[in-house]
């Protein structure tokens, strides 16, 4: 049976090895989707657990990137689970770190939790133009834009990109995530949601195509 607090504690102390063997033994026990959720919110804690660490100086940056790339690796491995039932793609996102911002970190979380829930990722990669999200949107009619950044500035490329979306005509939804946004950034970009949790962003997607 898995232990989702010792699996969390794994996460938050870095230990690769024994979350592997966890998830390893986890998958061993044919678990359930539900089940499999469950284990993917654990390592969403102890990423918690990681970045109040970092907050309090215990933690270094390349503490952050390492726990980035655990919580990826632990998502592949949870994945055959995830995907089981899930033959019918729920929907596209369009995603991308914002022009001026070079982060990828959290991108790449909500890009592999966001596949796992059976969603199409089109990866824009980083320091993406407005530009570039407008001719990808058009090429993809229906599909939810989803922009990322970590740097103060990339609220303004935000409302940048977002305003010339609008100007070109496109009614995506569009959500916002990373650092620096709030319920305030969201509105005065003119996204529709904003989110700084991977998993709380793929569940408002999730919400929009149900």
């Amino acid at each position: 049976m898995l232990d989702l607090k010792v699996l969390t504690q794994a996460v938050g102390d870095l230990e690769e090895e024994q979350v592997m063997d966890i998830l390893k033994e986890f998958i061993d026990s044919n678990p359930s989707e539900p089940e499999a959720q469950e284990a993917i919110a654990a390592c969403q804690s102890g990423m918690a657990v990681v970045g109040d660490l970092f907050e309090k100086g215990e933690y270094f940056v390349g503490d952050l990137i390492f726990a980035g790339e655990l919580l990826t690796e632990s998502i592949n491995v949870l994945k055959p689970v995830l995907g089981s039932g899930e033959t019918v793609v729920a929907g596209t996102i369009i995603l991308g770190t914002v022009h001026g911002d070079l982060h990828d970190i959290g991108k790449n979380i909500f890009k592999s939790m966001s596949e796992a829930a059976g969603f199409e990722v089109i990866d824009l990669g980083i320091d993406v133009a407005p530009e570039l999200f407008v001719k990808t949107a058009k090429e993809n009619k229906g599909c939810i834009i989803g922009m990322s950044g970590v740097l103060t500035l990339a609220i303004d490329a935000m409302k940048e990109t977002i305003d010339l979306i609008k100007v070109e005509g496109i009614d995506s939804k569009i959500i916002i995530g990373g650092n620096p946004v709030t319920k305030e950034s969201c509105e005065i970009v003119g996204a529709d949601q904003y989110t700084t949790n991977a998993a709380e962003g793929v569940k408002i997607c999730q919400g929009w195509v149900a």
